[in-house]
C-alpha cells in the first residue's frame, strides 16, 4: 500500500532521474533528517554527521540513475548513508587509531520556570543520551531508526536486510537494555544522595 508521501518521493525522485536538481532539492529538505540519523547511529559522533550527509547527498545526485525502482528508494539511500557513515568512520579511525567516541543526541529545547526541574531534566536527557549511546550498534541502530525517525518495523527490515521477526527481536532486546542500563543509573544516583 503506497501512500501520498510515498507517491510524492517517487515522483521526486523520477524528476530528479530526469536531471530536474529542484525535485532533488525537495527530496532532500524531506529527508535530510533522517538521513543524519542515519549516520549518527552508524558513527555516533555528532562533529562528522554534517560533512557525512552532504558526501551522501552528492553521492545521490551522481547515482540517482542508478535506482532501478523509485518505490524501493528508502533501503537504496539507507545503505548509501550507512556505508558512507562506515567509511567515514573507518577513515577517522585509522587517522586517530582510536575508538569512535558516541556524542550528544539533540532533543528539543523544552522551557521551564523552575531551575532545579530544568535541571533534574537535564540530568534525566544526559541519562537517556548515555543508555542509548551505551547500546550495542546492533540494537542501537534500529531503536533510533524507529524511535527517532518513526519508521515500521517493515521500513527497517527492508533497509537494513533484516526479516522483521529480527527487527522486532533486537527493538525488544534495545528497550530492555535500555531499562537495565536506566534503572542502575537511577540506583546509583539515588545511592549518592544524602
Amino acid at each position: 500500500m503506497t501512500t501520498n508521501a510515498d507517491d510524492c518521493d517517487q515522483a521526486l525522485i523520477a524528476a530528479a532521474q530526469q536531471g530536474e536538481r529542484s525535485a532533488l532539492d525537495a527530496f532532500v529538505r524531506r529527508h535530510e533528517a533522517w538521513v543524519r540519523n542515519v549516520v549518527y547511529a552508524t558513527v555516533g559522533h555528532p562533529a562528522m554527521v554534517d560533512d557525512i550527509a552532504q558526501h551522501v547527498w552528492v553521492n545521490v545526485w551522481e547515482k540517482i540513475g542508478t535506482l532501478v525502482d523509485p518505490s524501493r528508494w528508502r533501503g537504496w539511500l539507507y545503505r548509501m548513508a550507512k556505508n558512507a557513515a562506515i567509511d567515514a568512520g573507518l577513515k577517522r579511525n585509522r587517522r586517530r587509531n582510536r575508538r569512535i567516541e558516541l556524542g550528544d543526541i539533540e532533543y528539543a529545547d523544552t522551557r521551564c520556570s523552575d531551575p532545579a526541574t530544568a535541571l533534574i531534566d537535564a540530568e534525566d536527557h544526559q541519562r537517556i543520551l548515555d543508555a542509548i549511546r551505551d547500546l550495542p550498534e546492533i540494537y542501537r541502530e534500529p531503536f533510533m531508526l524507529r524511535h527517532l525517525d518513526g519508521w515500521s518495523y517493515a521500513e527497517i527490515g527492508e533497509a537494513m536486510s533484516l526479516p522483521v521477526d529480527t527487527v522486532e527481536t533486537r527493538l525488544v532486546r534495545a528497550r530492555r537494555k535500555l531499562r537495565a542500563t536506566l534503572a542502575d543509573m537511577n540506583q546509583c544516583v539515588g545511592s549518592k544522595t544524602p
